[in-house]
Parts: C-alpha cells; sequence; structure tokens
C-alpha cells in the first residue's frame, strides 16, 4: 500500500474513492481549495511503483464541461502509466457551487469552463483562478500527501485543458518537462470560445488575453528546451469550426524553432494515449 510522506497533511483531502487498477490505485480526494475558495476534486492514479519509492507526476488537464471523471473513466491511461511508473493527476476543470450569478447559464463559460486562466473581473475574480490553482496549489497539495518527485513534473491536456497544459508550459520555463496536448485550443484570442471566455474573465481590453494565448506565449519563448507533442484530429468538427486553429500555433513554433509536432472525443484520445505517456515518461525518467 502507499504511504503519504508527510502524514499530518493527509487529514487536509477526503478520500472519495478507491480502485484497484493495474496494480496500482486509481483514486478521487477532495479538499477546501484556498485558491479558488471552494471545495474541490482531483483523480491521482499511483502507480505500483508508488508503493516503494518517489514517482514522477504527469498532470492532466480537461476540457469544456468535463469534471475530474472524464479522464480516469475514458482515457484508459493507467496500464501506460502504470508500466512508466508515473503517478498521474486528473483536476476538474473549474471551481463549482460558488453561487456565481451565470455561472450555470453556459457550457462553454463558467462552471466546467474555466479556461486556465486568473480572473480579473467581477464576479469572477475570487473563485476563477485555475492558473494559479494548477500551477501552484495542486502540487504542492500532491507532493504533500503523495509520494512524488517535486523535481519531476509535466502536464498535457485536451482541447480547453490543451490550451491550459500549452500556456501553463510556455509562462513558466523549466517547471514542466514536458508538454502535450490533444486538439488544444491553440490560439484563444482569434476564436469564439476564447473571445467568450477571455473576455468575461479578464475584460474586454484583448491585449490582456495575449498573456493565456499559446501561439502568442510561443512567438516569445525563450526557456529551455521544449519538445511540443500535439494530436489533432483532421475530421475534428472543433477543428473546422475554427476554434482550434492549431497552424497558427505551429507556423509561431516554426518561426522560434520549436519542435512540434480522429475525432474530439475521448475515443481519439484513447487511441494515442499511450503515445503521449511515453512522450512525457522520456523526459521525467532522464
Amino acid at each position: 500500500m502507499w504511504v503519504c510522506r508527510k502524514a499530518v497533511k493527509i487529514m487536509a483531502l477526503k478520500q472519495v474513492s478507491s480502485n484497484k487498477c493495474f496494480e496500482g490505485f486509481q483514486k478521487v480526494f477532495e479538499h477546501d481549495s484556498a485558491e479558488l475558495k471552494c471545495k474541490m476534486k482531483f483523480g491521482i492514479y499511483l502507480p505500483p511503483k508508488a508503493e516503494t519509492g518517489k514517482c514522477p507526476v504527469l498532470y492532466w488537464l480537461s476540457g469544456l464541461t468535463c469534471t475530474e471523471q472524464n479522464f480516469i473513466t475514458k482515457a484508459a491511461f493507467q496500464q501506460a502509466a502504470a508500466e512508466h511508473g508515473l503517478i498521474v493527476v486528473a483536476p476538474d476543470t473549474s471551481p463549482r457551487g460558488c453561487n456565481i450569478e451565470g455561472e450555470d447559464e453556459s457550457w462553454d463559460f463558467g462552471t466546467g469552463a474555466g479556461f486556465y486562466v486568473d480572473a480579473t473581473e467581477d464576479p469572477w475574480k475570487t473563485n476563477y483562478r485555475m492558473y494559479s490553482y494548477i500551477k501552484d496549489e495542486l502540487p504542492k497539495l500532491i507532493n504533500a500527501n503523495f509520494p512524488t518527485d517535486p523535481e519531476r513534473m509535466s502536464i498535457f491536456g485536451h482541447s480547453m485543458g490543451g490550451h491550459g497544459a500549452l500556456i501553463l508550459a510556455l509562462k513558466n520555463p523549466g517547471k514542466y518537462k514536458s508538454v502535450s496536448a490533444f486538439a488544444p485550443i491553440c490560439n484563444p484570442i482569434q476564436c469564439q470560445w476564447g473571445k467568450k471566455a477571455l473576455g468575461g474573465y479578464l475584460g474586454p481590453d484583448a491585449s490582456k488575453w495575449e498573456a493565456y494565448d499559446a501561439t502568442q506565449l510561443v512567438k516569445a519563448y525563450s526557456g529551455p528546451h521544449l519538445d511540443i507533442l500535439i494530436d489533432q484530429g483532421k475530421d475534428d468538427q472543433f477543428l473546422s469550426a475554427g476554434q482550434l486553429l492549431p497552424d497558427n500555433f505551429i507556423a509561431a513554433c516554426t518561426e522560434r524553432k520549436i519542435p512540434v509536432g480522429y475525432d474530439h472525443s475521448y475515443f481519439f484520445i484513447a487511441s494515442f494515449i499511450n503515445d503521449h505517456i511515453k512522450h512525457h515518461a522520456k523526459y521525467l525518467s532522464a
């Protein structure tokens, strides 16, 4: 059985579920978030290796409307994570139950659509701080309570979560060993999903949105070598609808000489998840 690194800290976590999976454990925990000022849940897969030693951590960020459940029940990542000895953490996609007027009115804004930004506009700025939650609070919680190697951390995600993974890696050079994404929202300042979310959370000044746009951020990236893996299905309906704009991101990466290289569902993710786990394991095991 895995043992937490600091038993005194585990009291901050409430275990919601635990299932044996590929000789490890897929668990869900709940905690009170200081950053988001609400209760939050996250899934965590603890590979067999976690019973005897510290493991690298791979963070997964889900897309619009998702909870922590979508990835842990649909993506079939656990076998590869067990084989490579990776702890995989899958948080929720937004604060919940904050009683903010309008938070449940749209599927692409508010609940289930935190967009991994720190809101600056009322009434969102008190709770909708998913960027800082993912960057700071969640890793501190994970490192304090589970057998992690804090120096080895990577990040990946899908759609809105792919956007989140890319911006977190690009805004924090060296923090993550690797980054990858499935069908990410690559240029949110240019698509309707992004304009709605960034305008609502950050206000009407579009120049402020650029701090959360991967295509803009990569143009100014000057950190350590970053090998970005992106999978994009050519039949993705959101690709043809102009919501994802991967070509804009690839063009910016090409200009900066940064290497980057099915549909929009979890069937697509499950088809290629092993490749992404191997991608991150290469850097986390180096």
